[in-house]
């Protein structure tokens, strides 16, 4: 008697580039077709269907993100794109006009849709019996996950198109989040790396609204987010907060070790005249005071930022500015690009000199030996002293991990020599014995 073997599962390939807001854009396209009955996986060749998910920011991730649709379309031949770049689907059909469907960031349903089209579900799919973990699909590590609390961004900074990309600010309700980082913890994430387009602004839409998470009221606003995520006993980091007044409210729970102290601040710039130019939101003259009392408060505050130089208009005394701003503020992680013009962005129009680019390549190799050095200086400091770190991989080497000031695969790491008989995911403190302009190494205690 012969059986009919049962039909295969519909095979997804899928392709993020860009920032982690994108990457937890992609997690939650894949948790969705998961649900559906479709397999990931992880080649060309086995996949009925590639969704790549573009990054738009800049024109070099723009070309990358053309690149990546390009070798999709060449190894498999079914591609479908989303994300930032989707906002430009004549650009993208005018370079591979083969290309199944475009769609923009954050149009899950859309893409869904899309692949049901080229590969639609199986009939017999039982979501009840194939299972989905309940934190969803994750593409991080098992240890860490980023927890996006809100879309969009309502800022009009002249270098940015991120708000004609993703739209206003839209704060996701405070109960969601909260039971979204819950069920993370359940499942053995160690580390929560909140992230937004701005995240200080979280409530704003909504009048800080009041909602509910085990019962109890919770406002829909950073400080109260931060005192709730507090309690479910994990690292918790905040990426992209704009220094807004009631950023100091967050400095005491840093303090209180209930929120890892480590502050992203995108502060761009440090002269006046280019700020105004850039139209940031929520810089003056006072944050070199502020974070003076930051650290006031909370000694072991790390704080990490983006630069950009080249700016038009960025004059040498304002590069020179910029400069001794940072011998004064000694940020510990720091990040540098130089400008590049992206199309649609308002500061195209600004009547500014452009600076040419080799002198902004000039200027971003003085940056970066500037800051090396202070880095490097903070970090000798650390030498002795005692750290939790977070085990990410391990080989016979040992250890490499990362302390609470190192986000992953943008900061420094921590080398543990005698960390072979770790496993990823592991928290173990530490003692500092060396270091150099990013990096420390160390042993276990």
């Amino acid at each position: 008697m012969s059986t009919t073997p049962a039909p295969a599962n519909p095979k997804v390939g899928f392709v993020s580039l860009g920032c982690p807001k994108a990457l937890v854009d992609s997690e939650r396209i894949l948790t969705q077709l998961r649900m559906e009955g479709y397999d990931v996986v992880s080649t060309y060749q086995d996949a009925d269907v590639v969704v790549v998910n573009t990054c738009g920011f800049i024109d070099s991730a723009k070309a990358e993100s053309l690149e990546v649709i390009g070798e999709a379309i060449k190894e498999n031949g079914k591609v479908i794109v989303t994300g930032c770049m989707g906002v430009e689907e004549g650009n993208i059909r005018n370079v591979h006009p083969s290309v199944l469907a475009v769609t923009g960031p954050q149009q899950y349903e859309q893409v869904v849709n899309a692949v049901h089209e080229v590969v639609p579900p199986r009939q017999d799919h039982n979501p009840l019996i194939d299972l989905v973990p309940p934190q969803g699909i994750k593409l991080t590590p098992r240890h860490y996950a980023y927890l996006k609390i809100s879309e969009g961004c309502n800022h009009s900074c002249s270098f940015c198109i991120i708000p004609s990309m993703r739209g206003k600010l839209v704060s996701r309700p405070v109960g969601d989040v909260l039971d979204e980082a819950q069920r993370l913890v359940k499942s053995g994430v160690k580390e929560l790396l909140v992230i937004s387009q701005d995240t200080s602004a979280y409530g704003v839409d909504v009048k800080y609204r009041t909602g509910f998470w085990n019962g109890a009221p919770v406002k829909t606003r950073m400080t109260e987010l931060c005192e709730a995520l507090s309690t479910l006993g994990v690292w918790v980091r905040l990426h992209y907060v704009y220094p807004y007044p009631h950023v100091d409210e967050l400095i005491p729970l840093m303090a209180a070790g209930k929120i890892l102290p480590y502050l992203d601040i995108p502060f761009q710039h440090a002269s006046p005249k280019v700020l105004k130019a850039m139209k940031r939101p929520a810089f003056e003259d006072k944050t070199l005071a502020r974070i003076k009392n930051w650290r006031e408060i909370c000694p072991d505050l790390i704080i990490r930022s983006t630069f950009i130089v080249g700016f038009p208009g960025e004059t040498e005394e304002d590069f020179q500015y910029l400069l001794n701003w940072l011998t004064e503020a000694q940020l510990d992680r720091v990040g540098c690009f130089q400008y590049s013009p992206v199309e649609g962005a308002p500061a195209n129009d600004l009547d500014l000199e452009v600076v040419p680019d080799d002198v902004k390549q000039d200027r971003w190799e003085r940056f970066m030996a500037h800051q090396q050095a202070i880095s490097s200086a903070r970090l000798q400091m650390r030498i002795g002293r005692e750290i939790e770190v977070l085990v990410d991989e391990v080989d016979e080497q040992g250890a490499v991990g990362r302390c609470f000031f190192d986000a992953p695969e943008i900061d420094g790491n921590v080398f543990i020599d005698n960390g072979s008989n770790l496993k990823p995911g592991d928290k173990v403190w530490c003692k500092v014995t060396d270091a150099d302009e990013y990096d420390l190494w160390a042993e276990q205690i």
